[in-house]
């Protein structure tokens, strides 16, 4: 008996463009994933912190890291000490806060996160930034923008 695939005519837009979000982050991060720890031995979660790190003219608060990546607070923790056990990232007491703690790459991890920069790019352009047009990556971009405005919203069965 062949097998029969279900397509998007038969799905409404709001459940298939859920699906594509849901199917395109997963199948990205693991090819990223994949190719930066097989070149940097360098999880994708680390690289998200590095990511907003490189972005950060400043050392960043722990906190403000805790609430900008996709990872949790614990999460985070984790990856800034398995970061600063590497040499990679740097923990400096507040000079605003004496309870908080910011985080900023070394020369090394600013160096490795060139490279595994490079790789992540390398390892998108032919699945993802190679086939979208300039304006579908600004669209796209203003999506998620859009979307992470109001992630903090509370849903109907919370009220």
């Amino acid at each position: 008996m062949a097998k029969r695939k279900l397509n998007q005519v038969q799905m409404p837009d709001a459940d298939y463009a859920f699906y594509g979000l849901v199917w395109a982050g997963t199948t990205l991060a693991r090819l990223v994933d994949r190719d930066l720890g097989k070149a940097h031995d360098l999880p994708v979660s680390w690289f998200e912190v590095m990511l907003w790190l490189a972005s950060s003219p400043d050392p960043v608060p722990a906190s403000v890291l805790g609430n900008t990546t996709m990872l949790s607070r614990s999460q985070v923790s984790r990856v800034v000490d398995a970061l600063h056990e590497r040499g990679l990232v740097t923990r400096t007491p507040s000079a605003r806060d004496g309870r908080s703690v910011e985080i900023a790459l070394t020369p090394e991890g600013r160096r490795l996160f060139e490279e595994a920069d490079a790789t992540r790019r390398a390892t998108l352009a032919p699945v993802f930034t190679d086939i979208l047009e300039p304006e579908e990556l600004r669209t796209l971009a203003e999506v998620w923008r859009k979307l992470k405005v109001h992630k903090e919203q509370p849903s109907p069965k919370d009220s």
